[in-house]
This record gives C-alpha cells, structure tokens and sequence, in this order.
C-alpha cells in the first residue's frame, strides 16, 4: 500500500504540473508553454529577471485572466472532492456527494432569484449572483439539518431523506422563477446552471480561497474521527468519539466547501462523487491519506477538465465533466462490484 501511494502522489503531481503548464499557454491567443511559465516565475517578487521581455497584453493574459481562471479550478475541484470525501464517510456510502443536502439546489436557487428578481448588490467585488447562490446553498443546507433533528440526535436516514425533500422543493421553486422570468434572464441561468471557471477573476478567487483553506485544514484535523465514524455510531460512542458534535461539525464544514464551490462556478457534477471514490479504491479508506489525495486529485481532474472546456470552444465545465465522469463512474461500479466501503 505505502509504494502505491508513493506512486499515486508522484502521478498527481506530474498531471498538477501539466494541468498549469497546459492551462497557462492555451487560449484564443495561444502561448508557447515556456513562455507562459517565464511570465508567472517573472510575477514572482526577486525573480523578476527571469521574465522574458513580454508585452503588457500578454502578461495581463497570463496574470489576470488564465492564471485566477486556473487557481479558481484548482480550488472548486479540490473543495468539491474533500466535501465529497467527507460526505460519504458521514453516510458511509460510496454513492454519497455533496449535492445530497441539497447545497446545488440552494445554490441553484440563490443564483435564480439574484438573475430574474434582478438583484444588482453585490459584496467582495463580486456581483450579486455567486453571494446569493452560497447564501441560498448554506440556507437550504442549515434548513436540511434543523428539520432532520431528533432528541438531539441527527439520524442519516432521516437528513438524507429531508435533504432530497427540501432539494427538491428548491428546484421547483428555481423552476417556477425560471418560467415566470424574461427569455435573457432564462439563458444566463441555464449558463450558470452548466459550470464554468471562464470569465472568472481574482474576485471569485478571494471569495473562495478561505472556505478552501480553512475548511479543509479543519476537515483533515477530524481524519481519526472520520475514520472511526466508518465503524458506525455506536462503536465511534464507545471509542469516545462526540458523535453528534463531530457530526455537526463535519457536516457544517462540507457544505461550506460546497455551497463556496458551487457559488462561483455553477453546478459541477461527479467532481465530489468520483475522485473520493476512485482514490479510496486506490489508496485505501484511511482519511489521513485519503484526505490529502482527494484534495490533490480533485483539483486536477477539474483542471483537466477546464482545459478540455476551452479547447472544445468554451463550452460549460460541467458538460465536460459530466461527459467523461458518468462513463467513467459506470466503469469503477462494473470493475468494483463486491467493494464493501
């Protein structure tokens, strides 16, 4: 197991490299590769000699419009693949993602309601429509959770079926807005809807980047609890293990993860269902190593995938990532059809 997760880690950090490479040099006005690179080391603070002698546009190319495009990628992928993890840990099911609270829903919601109410206040520099889809992915989540609560307890089978209910009731109320609002309004919500990192600027990066962070940092502190939670309620009790408390927890931290990734990109299918479930098949359920690989895994795949965006002619993110997940998905079922979480 150790050699495969050497070999694990050194394949992903070659994909992550070329992920930055690839992402920097392609585009409308193409880069060589080397050229690119030089720019960013040149951006550097003390490497600024390094730099090759680059025109302001194409330094603006690479500084202000790739590279927040990719660090955004690198970002939601990884936050969506941790939440992902940390979900199907809680509900001990591989088949478990962040959508399962309803946070895509609620995002979806926020989202539809700032773009046909034409809500035009925004915060952080951005405009109104990623601040209330994460408000309304963390409303409908906190909602899920309240309602699920039973003698202070917090049973999976009833949070699970109340976060169906209350996904369900958002998108029919985003549904009801969608068919009352104007024919404009209605394609710049299916837009959102799709995914995409593209036209993203360093704004959506700073609104993101603390979730990111800090809640993954805060997640990987709680890996022995996720691990003996795998065990189920009552032996996690035993072990001493404060299972509501770290229930709560944990479920606050994923979809604050969630709601900030969906938030700023849209809706991103199968990043939180299959990169925590490949890379437990590959290096084992232990969350301390596990954590660590979705994380890294993550933001590559979604990386991959926004390169495969922008070379197809800038079509939404989550097309590509549902095109080449849900084969890929069916795939891991077919090979892995005795795997016991």
């Amino acid at each position: 197991m150790r050699g495969r997760y050497v070999a694990v880690t050194v394949s992903l950090v070659v994909l992550l490299v070329a992920t930055v490479v690839i992402s920097l040099a392609v585009g409308p006005s193409g880069l060589p590769p080397a050229r690119a690179m030089r720019i960013l080391v040149g951006a550097v603070p003390g490497l600024g000699g390094l730099a090759p002698q680059a025109s302001s546009v194409e330094q603006s190319i690479v500084l202000d419009i790739r590279l927040p495009r990719l660090i955004l990628a690198l970002l939601v992928g990884a936050s969506l693949a941790v939440a992902g993890t940390v979900m199907q840990s809680f509900f001990q099911n591989p088949m478990a993602a962040p959508s399962i609270l309803g946070v895509s829903a609620g995002a979806a919601l926020g989202a539809t309601a700032a773009i046909m109410l034409g809500f035009k206040i925004g915060f952080w520099g951005l405009s109104a429509v990623p601040v209330a889809a994460f408000i309304g992915a963390l409303a409908v989540s906190a909602a899920v959770y309240l309602l699920s609560r039973r003698g202070g307890r917090t049973p999976v089978t009833l949070l699970l079926l109340t976060g169906i209910a209350l996904g369900a009731l958002a998108s029919a109320i985003s549904s009801f807005l969608l068919i009352r609002g104007r024919e404009g309004d209605l394609d710049l919500v299916i837009i959102w809807m799709m995914g995409s990192v593209a036209n993203r600027g360093w704004e959506h990066v700073q609104m993101i980047l603390p979730y990111a962070l800090g809640a993954t940092a805060i997640v990987y502190l709680y890996s022995r609890e996720l691990n003996v939670l795998l065990m189920g309620d009552e032996q996690a009790y035993y072990l001493g293990v404060p299972v509501e408390r770290v229930k709560l927890i944990l479920l606050v931290l994923a979809s604050l993860l969630a709601a900030a990734a969906v938030a700023v990109t849209g809706t991103i299918g199968f990043i939180g269902l299959i990169v925590p479930h490949l890379m437990r098949l590959l290096v084992g359920p232990n969350h301390r190593i596990l954590l660590p690989m979705c994380l890294l895994a993550g933001g590559v795949v979604l990386g991959l995938s926004d390169i495969v965006a922008n070379l197809a002619g800038e079509i939404p993110i989550g097309i590509v990532t549902s095109l080449l997940g849900a084969p890929f998905f069916l795939y891991l079922l077919h090979r892995s059809r005795e795997y016991e979480f």
